[in-house]
């Protein structure tokens, strides 16, 4: 159990209305049944990655077989070699152009929709709240439906089976604005933008003094989200690359090419490829929950 003290305190910037904050807590000590929930929890998003093991470390009769051994076998780093030395992959090409597209297209999102962010919910400009919702109700039409005008555009353009036809319709997002408008128009005050202002400051000086500092939480989870997306990415990439470039999903579907499809080989390559975005996580995780906490408290 636990115990706690409420004091009303007065927020400033809250125009004289006083709010309730928690000052302290004192011996609190979650119960077993949130460890065990929190176990619970744990046990259900890990086993994917154990199955891929277990069958990934076998070898092709391991799901052929009617009783399965759950011990791990010693075969998977033959069977991950054999998917970084298959010449059909082409593994560390495809390595290469997921982390490159990754990379640049987070990047791309976070700036756009920062920028898209802070001027809807900062600016005061004639449509503005129409245009927001012009942009989010995009989210609504399926990206199927304009992939085959889109490959025609490229088609022209002559940019299909380069690694640009992926990068180049993925630079904005219609999520990344909403995100960032919803999140600038609660963690920066107008009177800090009029204060930075009556300093001198521009508009253009004020956002990258003010509003990016400030955005820097939801920054970060737009560009972890992002960056996943795109390296998951399988149905734009596997229709405009060609087999020579592909990026890591697009290249390890050719394991299931062939009439026989040997599993333990498939999920080792599964593996491969979520292991950049295990290390993301594992590097990134501490400085996105930092940002988080300090997103807010800022109240």
């Amino acid at each position: 159990m636990s115990s706690t003290t409420t004091e009303a305190v007065t927020v400033p910037g809250g125009r004289g209305r006083t709010q309730f904050a928690v000052r302290r807590i004192r011996g609190y000590r979650p119960s077993f049944w949130v460890y065990a929930g929190l176990g619970v929890v744990l046990l259900a998003s890990a086993f994917p990655f154990y199955w891929a093991f277990l069958v990934g470390s076998g070898d092709a009769s391991t799901l052929r077989n009617p009783e399965i051994n759950w011990i791990p076998g010693g075969n998977f780093i033959d069977n991950a070699l054999k998917v970084v030395n298959d010449p059909a992959v082409n593994f560390w090409t495809a390595l290469w152009n997921s982390i490159y597209s990754s990379f640049l297209i987070a990047a791309a999102v976070v700036l756009t929709s920062t920028l898209a962010g802070w001027a809807f919910s900062k600016l005061r400009f004639a449509g503005g709240n129409g245009l927001l919702v012009f942009v989010v109700a995009t989210m609504a039409v399926p990206a199927q439906l304009g992939v085959v005008p889109l490959y025609i555009l490229f088609a022209e353009f002559g940019w299909t089976g380069t690694i640009g036809a992926i990068i180049i319709p993925a630079l904005t997002s219609a999520f990344g604005v909403f995100w960032m408008t919803q999140y600038l128009r609660q963690a920066v005050p107008n009177e800090l933008i009029e204060a930075a202002r009556v300093d001198g400051a521009s508009m253009i000086r004020t956002f990258w003094t003010v509003g990016m500092p400030a955005a820097r939480p939801a920054a970060a989870m737009l560009f972890l989200f992002t960056f996943v997306g795109a390296w998951n990415n399988f149905f734009w990439p596997f229709i405009v690359l060609d087999r020579e470039s592909p990026t890591l999903p697009v290249a390890l579907s050719l394991l299931q090419a062939n009439y026989f499809v040997d599993w333990s080989i498939v999920l080792a390559g599964v593996l491969l490829a979520t292991v950049p975005l295990l290390l993301l996580f594992i590097f990134a995780g501490k400085q996105l929950v930092s940002g988080i906490m300090a997103g807010a408290v800022k109240g």
